[in-house]
């Protein structure tokens, strides 16, 4: 017998308070049990969320860890090291590992499995073999340019590199785990596994008698994150490859690769965008201060996650409404915005209350970024506002107009960054971060507007567009 919160809270609690409960009772029956594809969307984005909090506890540790142990200089260092090569990780997929959330969901729909078998093999095999060029380029880059780069940049980067393949892997085999609506297996190598790997590593080098530089936390990351993607692969393997039946395999890598190219432009410029203010304070000061403001940015990680654990649930549901009906699009769209707004705001304010004496873990030279959490708190909110529309455009074909705004976006963020950063240091920063991710949702919020015909914004109505708007 299926367990039933309404019928457990009828026969446990009294029958008045059993009255008032009922409501709640029978949405929560509704969020485990809904076989539709809002339940199943809600499920996803819950546990995605879940995990989001989990990771965010254990990333947050280990940051405060890691400064504490390297000092603000050597940690600096690190996080600007690390970060860019998350970035070029990403974009080493060239949009692959999105577009296999949108191919999966089609061709098991559909019953074409050859095309399945294939995307699955491909997808992998052309993300390991992009980022292995892209790393041997870069570290012919950073040896070329080495008269232009700091000293102590240069050991550390050229670390970094080798762990390029593996976090384009890592990211494919999480869309292939997105797009088959497993949570925990997409969330949480990448999101827990992986930063608890990095902190027992770097745990161990030091009792090791190791010393807690910038190489040895960059070694730390690169020995996490070849595990991690071993586990990965093992699990996609058995979760996903060995449950399709076995035939022929078809190959559409020029029609895939015309998906996935336009995906990669949306998901480099938000990937630039959402890391760009690290990058230029990494480019404009001293890692000291990138230490400070990368600080501020994890004490705001709870809020960003609400954004990213919705985003997680909802992606592949926008590629199945996108080929019904419209009005289903629109309504499940609204829905995600009600679902990441309100939580975020809930969460800003929690964080701005608290965040002096959490930003005072890293060390009480960290506290001079709490001003900052205001302003970057402000745009986080505003990008909430609009839930995730990026992925409802890049789901439903209209990924190029998305990645023109994010172009937009990432290119007035960095224009003010390089306005405003001489002038008032990383406030400045701030400011520009927060400014660029107010025209971010706005822009956003108007394009849906125009290409699919309803609002996408919390405060604003949802009617379809009539032919003379």
């Amino acid at each position: 017998m299926r367990f039933s919160a309404t019928t457990t809270g009828e026969r446990l609690l009294p029958e008045r308070l059993a009255i008032r409960a009922r409501p709640l009772l029978e949405q929560l029956d509704q969020l485990l049990f809904a076989t539709d594809e809002r339940g199943a969307a809600k499920r996803m984005s819950l546990v995605a969320f879940a995990i989001r909090i989990v990771s965010a506890a254990i990333a947050f540790l280990s940051q405060v860890l890691l400064a504490r142990w390297m000092g603000g200089f050597e940690y600096g260092i690190y996080v600007l090291v690390w970060v860019t090569m998350i970035i070029i990780g990403n974009l080493s997929c060239f949009g692959f590992q999105t577009a296999v959330i949108r191919y999966i969901p089609q061709y098991r729909e559909q019953n074409q499995f050859a095309k399945l078998r294939g995307v699955l093999i491909t997808s992998p095999i052309f993300a390991l073999a992009s980022s292995t060029v892209v790393a041997f380029a870069g570290g012919a880059g950073v040896l070329l340019l080495s008269n232009q780069i700091e000293n102590y940049y240069i050991i550390p980067f050229c670390l970094g590199i080798v762990c390029l393949p593996m976090l384009a892997l890592s990211d494919v085999l999480h869309g292939i785990s997105r797009a088959n609506s497993q949570a925990i297996a997409a969330l949480g190598p990448i999101y827990i596994i992986r930063p608890v790997l990095i902190l027992i590593v770097m745990v161990s080098a030091v009792y090791a008698g190791y010393q807690p530089s910038a190489k040895t936390a960059v070694i730390s990351a690169i020995i996490a994150t070849y595990i991690t993607t071993l586990i990965q692969i093992l699990g996609v393997k058995a979760d996903v490859f060995d449950k399709v039946p076995a035939g022929i395999k078809k190959i559409r890598l020029r029609e895939w690769l015309a998906v996935s190219l336009p995906i990669f432009l949306v998901e480099g410029f938000f990937f630039l965008l959402t890391n760009a203010d690290v990058l230029m304070v990494g480019r404009y000061m001293q890692p000291s201060d990138v230490a400070v403001y990368f600080a501020s940015v994890k004490t705001l990680a709870l809020v960003h996650f609400v954004y990213f654990a919705v985003k997680a649930g909802a992606a592949q549901r926008y590629a199945k409404f996108s080929h019904g009906d419209s009005s289903q699009l629109a309504s499940f769209a609204r829905d995600t915005v009600t679902w990441t707004f309100w939580p975020s705001l809930a969460m800003a304010l929690v964080v701005l209350a608290l965040g002096k004496p959490i930003l005072g873990l890293f060390g009480s030279e960290f506290q001079q970024g709490y001003p900052l959490l205001f302003v970057l708190a402000a745009g986080i909110v505003a990008r909430a506002a609009v839930g995730p529309a990026e992925s409802l455009l890049t789901m439903t074909g209209n990924q190029k107009i998305c990645a023109a705004v994010y172009a937009g976006t990432l290119a007035l963020n960095i224009c003010l960054n390089v306005l405003l950063i001489p002038l008032y240091g990383l406030m400045g920063t701030a400011i520009a971060t927060g400014t660029a991710m107010v025209f971010e949702a706005a822009a956003l919020s108007l394009t849906v507007w125009l290409r699919l015909g309803f609002f996408m914004a919390v405060f604003l109505p949802a009617p379809k567009r009539t032919d003379e708007a």
